[in-house]
């Protein structure tokens, strides 16, 4: 398809738990489970795990996803 995907990415600050490139967009995900997708960015900015892949010329998507334990779901 054309995507390329790296789980728990390693950087000098932290793990990103998911990096997926296409041709156009790189995308930085982190998951929180039973927390806020509020976090889950905060934490991608405060370990500036965009970093490594600034410099690239694709757009650059930050996203947070909260995972909820009681709906089985994405909460946010």
């Amino acid at each position: 398809m054309g995507f390329y995907t790296k789980v728990e990415y390693h950087t000098n600050e932290g793990r990103i738990d998911l990096v997926l490139q296409t041709d156009q967009y790189i995308y930085i995900m982190e998951f929180k489970l039973n927390g806020t997708a509020e976090e889950a960015l905060q934490q991608i900015k405060e370990r500036h795990y965009a970093l490594p892949f600034e410099a690239d010329s694709r757009k650059l998507l930050r996203i947070g996803i909260n995972f909820s334990s009681k709906t089985r779901n994405i909460e946010k």
